[in-house]
Parts: C-alpha cells; structure tokens; sequence
C-alpha cells in the first residue's frame, strides 16, 4: 500500500500537471512581480502583428521626434495573469543594445518592441582603440546587438565585434549581430588576380567574435549569406518604399521600373511586380574602375513614362546620376531614385541636387546628417521592419511573410 506521503506527491504532481499556469512557455519557468507600468510594456511583443505599420517619414535627415507607438501596434494590454507573466519573462530575456553608428533606428526598433535599450558604455582611447562594457545583466538572455557598418566602416565594425565579445563574456544565451548596411559586401567576388574577397573576411570576423546569427537588411549580393558559417536572417528594405510609392498619385500605366546596371535586373524585376507588374528597363552600363561608370545605351522603353530607378545603395551617385542623364535623354518625364542604403560618398549630394531627379527615396539602415540634406531627399524608416523581424527570431517565428518575405528575388 503506497504511503501517505507518496500519495500526496502523486495528487500535488496531478495537480500541477492540471494547473494551465504550469505549461512550458518557451522559457524558463520564473515567477515574478509585475507592475501595472511594467505590464503595458511587457505586454507589446506579444500584440505585434504580421502587418507592416504606415513608414515613418522624415525629410533633409532630421530624426522623427514622434514616437513610433500606435494603437495598430500596442492594441491594449493583456489581462490575463499568465500572459503577463509569460510576456515579462519574455522581455526580461530580450535584450537591445546599441553601437554608436545610428542610435536613432535603434531607438525607434525599441520603441516598436515596447522596450528600452540595454545599458551600455563605448568609449574611445586617446589612440583610438573602442572600450565597450555592458551596464546590465545579460546572462541567459536573447541579445540583439544593433550596428551596421556605415562610414567610418572599419570603426564601426571594429565597434560591432568588442560589443559581440563582450556579450559573450558576459554569458548571453544567443547573440544576434543586426547590421542594417553590411559593409565590404562589394568586394564579395574575385574579379581579378590577387584580389581579396573582403566580405568572406567580414564573415568570418564576426563568426569567430562570438556572433550566434546575423540580421542583415538588402545585402548586396545573395550569395554573401553564404560567407557566414552561422544563420543569417535576410530583409529587404524595398517593402517600405514600395508602401510610399503606393500611396504617390502616380498612373501605374505611367510607369516604368529601371535597373541601373544588369547585376540589379532581378531586384528591379521584383521591385516591378509588386508595383503594378510595371514594365522594365536596363541601362547597360560598362565600368572602368571603382566608382567610376559609364553609360553606353538602354534596354526598353521609357518615352513620357515615370521612371524609377532601383538600387541596393547610393555611394557616390555615378551610376545612377549618369543613368538619369540617360532616361531623360530618352524622353522620361520624371525620374525618381529609390535606394536601401544611402552612403552619400562625396560628390554625391551634388549629383543628386543637381536637379536629375524628381525624388530621391532611401531609408534610415545609414544615418543621414544634416549637411548631406537637399530638397529632394525623402528618408523612410525601416524600425517597424527589423524590428518585426527581431520580434519573430527571438520567439522562433518564420521570417518569410509577407511583407517581410524576400520579394521573390531570385
């Protein structure tokens, strides 16, 4: 006969089988207090949605001073004891931090999270060298480190490999390295003898810096995935700006979709079909060395049509300035630049202003100063979009709904 004591284990093991409060969340079964604060910006991550909130806009590179919060994202905070619970320890084992390359985007990625960003202290020696120390815990946690490496490039990546060891000193469960703009991804192929292939390097660095997967946002080719040994995670920033062209009163039989170049004809494809199944044109173009390009004819038909032009980034604007001097020499009427990354290498600002185009449309994946403003620059945020996608890495989601899918580029 089982003894008293064995059978009041048994019931209190029933019990607690039956109790709903005691299923497996994902993480780590913690109880702790939540403050009524605390819970309505615990409870964000569980209420985001698959559905792209409206880009913010900004002009001339000023910083949106309104916050990114809205009741399409935040509907209203959960009531239920266990959710909440569930939703704090998530949050407490999910970590931003930012690098000192583009704090605003880092800050509106929070912000459409519902958190704060992690504490964290980088600091320059008189020689230059980076000193990065965490201000918080992070042992056992899901740390997303974000930091792309826009000039200076060999700072700021340097910067993003002492906040990777760092992180995995200090014992975090998974490091995720968020780089909207992957530097040394043009060098990504041997196209001459004795050349290096820089972004297998890159990769390398931050896989041996102790990176456990890669965010990435328009890489500017798809086979430098391939470089890393770890997961990479790969967006394109081409959701939003199709989202703001959408709603431009623009004749969708007006347009015309141009791929600056033949190795951008598959981004510009898709970039075509989700905008109306609009026509295509190429430019043919010939290079004579680096940022140095020179247009020779164009494939397609752009007479009294709206062209626009798509690329993975803007650096110093040769390709595409000589490309719109092109277009308008074929009789386009207007001609709108739609770019991911903006580096404005200098003369770029110049090229752009210089009255080629009706619109410049980029986004915020690189900051952009002040003194790189002019008129028709247009910047749009990609916050909502990486950080839908940090969202769904860290609860183990797929990534590949649309609009956050890979546009169908193949």
């Amino acid at each position: 006969m089982p003894s008293r004591a064995t059978s009041a284990a048994t019931s209190a093991a029933s019990s607690s089988l039956a109790s709903p409060r005691r299923r497996s969340s994902g993480f780590p079964f913690r109880r702790c207090e939540l403050t009524p604060r605390r819970a309505s910006v615990a409870a964000a991550p569980v209420a985001v949605r698959c559905k792209l909130a409206d880009p913010l806009r900004y002009s001339n590179g000023a910083v949106p001073c309104n916050s990114i919060l809205n009741e399409r994202i935040l509907p209203g905070v959960l009531t239920t004891p266990y959710l909440q619970e569930m939703s704090s320890k998530n949050d407490m084992r999910l970590r931003i931090f930012s690098g000192t390359s583009n704090p605003a985007l880092s800050q509106e990625i929070a912000n459409y999270l519902g958190l704060e960003l992690g504490k964290i202290k980088i600091k320059r020696f008189a020689d230059g060298e980076i000193y990065v120390q965490l201000q918080e815990s992070v042992r056992g946690c899901d740390v997303f480190l974000v930091q792309p490496t826009c000039p200076p490039a060999n700072e700021n990546l340097m910067e993003l490999l002492i906040m990777i060891d760092a992180c995995r000193r200090a014992s975090a469960k998974n490091i995720t390295a968020v780089i909207p703009y992957f530097g040394y991804a043009r060098a990504d192929r041997k196209t001459q003898g004795r050349e290096s292939i820089a972004a297998k390097l890159v990769a390398n660095m931050i896989t041996e810096a102790g990176a456990n997967r890669v965010l990435a946002c328009d890489l500017h080719s798809g086979q430098s995935m391939g470089y890393f040994d770890i997961p990479v995670d790969h967006v394109y920033g081409q959701p939003v700006i199709l989202d703001y062209l959408a709603s431009k009163t623009i004749c969708s039989n007006d347009l015309v979709v141009v791929s600056p170049d033949v190795g951008g004809v598959a981004r510009a494809r898709a970039f075509a079909k989700k905008l109306s199944d609009a026509p295509l044109a190429i430019v043919d173009k010939r290079r004579h060395g680096h940022n140095v390009a020179e247009v020779m004819n164009l494939i397609g038909d752009v007479r009294g049509k709206v062209a626009v032009m798509v690329d993975d980034m803007i650096d110093t604007a040769g390709t595409i300035a000589k490309g719109a001097e092109l277009l308008h020499h074929e009789g386009a009427r207007e001609v709108y630049a739609c770019s991911t990354h903006a580096v404005f290498s200098p003369p770029a600002i110049e090229r752009l202003s210089s009255g080629l185009f009706q619109e410049v449309i980029i986004t915020n994946t690189i900051p952009v100063l002040e003194q790189k403003s002019f008129p028709q620059l247009t910047v749009l945020s990609v916050a909502n979009l990486l950080g839908e996608t940090i969202w769904r890495v860290h609860d183990d989601c797929s990534v590949g709904h649309e609009p956050y899918s890979s546009l169908d580029i193949d």
